[in-house]
């Protein structure tokens, strides 16, 4: 059985700054003339006592789950409607292992209640910059989506 902290130092995982979690980019393509990579992906981890906060990105995200526990993502999309969709093993429990979450949503995650940690992919075309990451804040995300006011405030950081 793989442990987090195998995972940790298997892959050199550092700390996602501001977003939360663990995860090291494993792969970045050519650039492109506006600077982005072609493509990126990365691998990253979540326990129960963290989360990945709201944010979102100028591109697709696809989302691939790997192993531990399912994984919890609101989805927050642009025309005002709201979703959590699962990141899992459990197909015919709906779960997905693989979700793609479409440019301009707002996204967040945290490992399902009951379980322990997530290891799990993301993967961008074109690639992920950090100009390009939008930091949610709870107070202007709560107005917009009001339904979902109590789990954003749990899913927002400073």
């Amino acid at each position: 059985m793989t442990t987090p902290d195998e995972l940790i130092a298997h892959y050199g995982l550092q700390p996602i700054p501001r977003e939360g979690g663990l995860f090291r980019q494993t792969w970045a393509g050519p650039g492109r003339p506006d600077g982005r990579p072609e493509g990126s992906a990365i691998v990253a981890l979540l326990t129960a006592d963290d989360f990945c906060a709201l944010h979102r990105l100028p591109s697709d995200e696809i989302w691939h789950f790997y192993l531990g526990d399912p994984l919890d993502l609101l989805l927050l999309a642009p025309d005002g409607t709201t979703r959590t969709a699962v990141l899992g093993p459990a197909l015919g429990a709906g779960q997905h292992v693989q979700l793609t979450v479409p440019a301009g949503t707002w996204m967040g995650a945290r490992v399902t209640p009951g379980g322990a940690w997530t290891f799990f992919g993301c993967t961008m075309a074109p690639g992920f910059t950090y100009e390009g990451y939008e930091h949610g804040d709870a107070g202007e995300l709560a107005a917009r989506y009001p339904a979902e006011a109590a789990r954003i405030a749990e899913l927002c950081r400073p």
